[in-house]
């Protein structure tokens, strides 16, 4: 298929706007030069002529060097399911330029998307896969079950022109998988090491219906080992939907690296599950044909419900995505430095840009050099798509340990504790950390006695501060926003109150969340004591022995979200406290008003207990 230019009638055709580009570096000095990072706009919609929007970004790098950046092309508006086709830019030099906007896939009307290109190294072949269903004239979404059907196209001169499509669905679309069905969307692999060197692999997802409901959801991987010509489903994990329609995982957009190992690290979004985290991932050791394990959820690799991806650098695992747990916003690069058992949390990350971002791919450049197309933009993460070249050194470097204080807690690890935190003597128990509202927090390490789950708890601390204005956490309790389960205490001065939350869910019903207040902001400099206790049907606040109520709601306060436990700190960073706070704890049960008015609260059965009386240094 030929290159060619779109031209839609009804639309005027616009100038192309000059590319934005954007540099970001490190202070140079005398004796280093600067780490290099460039940015500009590949994709957006006044830049185009007969395109409202550009999404779904996919990236890969030809055995010539020639880079290749995929998107949706989306007519109508910034639906998922309408007039879409597959669109094209080509750059020669890195990504430094970039040649003009050219059509592989013409929708003509129905949705052609999720660009998942790969490369064969031994021909030099970039083969695409991609999924068709029906377009829709307005932005709603697929009907359930979608009509969806995987295609493939190829091209032999590294993008220039692309074969005719034609349908895989016989090959890597079971019957069964009969209600949704996505290929990746972000490249695929080739294996180069192991008894399967040369297969080539990609990511996709489905789910099964039974002609009343969706029953259950699938991650798979697809091989080919004779360069694409045939196709077949590799490695499988399902996940039944029951009844009600729950679930306790949903893998699904796809992303996949080959390890030095041969090993391959798969990675995934996880959906609305019951199981912690917004991140799953599992691995396979005989090249794509099975799962070692089936997915598991990383609850504390904090990122939104978005598709990310994975690229190998040498002896670090990049995973590109946004870091708000809330929204899609704050673009990062993550570093796993073994292998994907563990990631760096959000303060060790390199942020890329705060704007609101979404959906993203890389590609190596060269052994030093990456390149990352990502969808941001100021208003909204859909506004344009944009690629960032940037080199190894730019990233920031692997940190040591943190400095800790104690959980003296059952079972438990020492909490970091970030940004300078620092003890002061006169604390309301012996000593307090300070927090000077800047970077200042104590993060707890993720385990699963701190899932609070649908039972009863006591959270108990104390206080200290004078701020007038801006929110003042104090701890915070599994996920953030209005539709994540999560527990939280904060003073509002500006409000003149003290808030406890708790949001929970129940079943395949909606997140809600009940909340009480105590009023006066308490921001005299002296210490307070807060406790917030969820038993016996009731919320209660107790602030200085004075009690608030008000009626929970049933649920768990700690599922499908993206989960920590933060103190002097909101989850997503936004907001910290300027004071100090002292003998934070946290019990998996009620306390009784007698227990949460003693002198010395019980010791023995909890689940949290940070004196605050002292850091130790790594």
């Amino acid at each position: 298929m030929p290159f060619r230019p779109r031209a839609r009638s009804g639309r005027p055709p616009t100038v192309l706007a000059s590319l934005l580009a954007l540099s970001f570096a490190l202070p140079s000095t005398a004796h280093a030069k600067a780490p290099e990072f460039t940015q500009q706009v590949l994709f957006r919609a006044d830049q185009e002529t007969g395109y409202a929007c550009f999404r779904i970004p996919a990236l890969v790098r030809t055995t010539d060097g020639t880079l290749l950046a995929f998107a949706e092309g989306r007519v109508r508006n910034c639906g998922d399911a309408a007039d879409i086709d597959i669109v094209l830019k080509r750059s020669t030099d890195g990504g430094r330029t970039w040649g003009p906007l050219r059509v592989v896939n013409d929708g003509g009307g129905d949705t052609h998307g999720n660009p998942a290109p790969v490369v064969d190294r031994a021909t030099g072949r970039v083969l695409l896969v991609e999924t068709y269903n029906t377009g829709r004239a307005d932005d709603a979404g697929c009907a359930v079950p979608c009509d969806r059907a995987p295609h493939l196209q190829y091209s032999d001169d590294d993008g220039l022109t692309w074969s005719e499509p034609r349908d895989l669905s016989a090959e890597i679309r079971p019957a069964g998988w009969n209600s949704w069905y996505a290929t990746g969307p972000v490249h695929g692999a080739q294996l180069t090491a192991g008894a399967h060197a040369g297969r080539l692999v990609l990511g996709v997802n489905a789910e099964s219906w039974d002609g009343g409901r969706v029953t259950a959801n699938h991650a798979a991987l697809v091989v080919s080992d004779d360069g694409g010509d045939h196709w077949r489903i590799g490695a499988t994990d399902t996940w039944p939907v029951a009844g009600d329609g729950t679930f306790r995982q949903k893998p699904s957009e796809v992303t996949l690296a080959e390890l030095a190992d041969g090993t391959l690290l798969v990675s995934g979004r996880e959906e609305d599950g019951t199981d912690l985290g917004h991140r799953t991932q599992t691995v396979s050791r005989d090249g794509g044909d099975s799962f070692a394990a089936p997915f598991a959820a990383v609850p504390d690799l904090y990122t939104p419900q978005v598709q990310g991806a994975l690229l190998r650098l040498g002896d670090r695992v990049l995973l590109s995505a946004p870091a708000d747990p809330d929204r899609r916003r704050t673009m990062a690069i993550r570093s796993s430095w073994d292998s994907g058992a563990t990631w760096d949390s959000v303060d060790r990350a390199t942020v890329v840009t705060r704007d609101w971002s979404g959906y993203s791919d890389m590609a190596a450049l060269d052994g030093t050099t990456v390149g990352l197309l990502y969808e941001g933009g100021t208003a909204d993460a859909r506004d344009e798509i944009r690629f960032a070249r940037f080199g190894a050194d730019w990233l920031r470097a692997r940190r040591g340990a943190d400095p800790t204080t104690p959980d003296l807690a059952p079972g438990t690890r020492p909490a970091a504790v970030l940004g300078g935190a620092a003890t002061t003597a006169d604390g309301a128990v012996g000593g307090a950390v300070a927090f000077d509202g800047t970077d200042d927090e104590v993060r707890l390490p993720y385990r699963e006695g701190l899932r609070l789950g649908d039972g009863d708890f006591t959270v108990s601390l104390w206080f200290r501060y004078t701020a007038k204005t801006g929110e003042q956490p104090l701890l915070w309790m599994g996920g953030i926003g209005t539709k994540q389960p999560q527990v939280w205490l904060r003073a509002e001065p500006a409000q003149d109150r003290v808030t406890g939350l708790m949001t929970a869910r129940e079943g395949a019903a909606a997140p809600r969340s009940a909340y009480v207040r105590a009023t006066g902001a308490h921001n005299d400099g002296r210490w307070h004591r807060l406790v917030l206790r969820r038993g016996g049907g009731r919320l209660t606040l107790f602030l200085d022995g004075k009690k608030t109520e008000a009626a929970h709601v049933p649920g768990s306060v700690s599922r499908d979200s993206a989960f920590g436990v933060h103190v002097g700190a909101r989850m997503d960073g936004r907001a910290r406290l300027t004071g100090a706070l002292d003998d934070v704890r946290v019990w998996r049960r009620a306390l009784s008003d007698g227990e949460v008015g003693a002198a010395q609260p019980p010791a023995g059965d909890s689940v949290l207990r940070l004196p605050l009386d002292r850091v130790d240094a790594p």
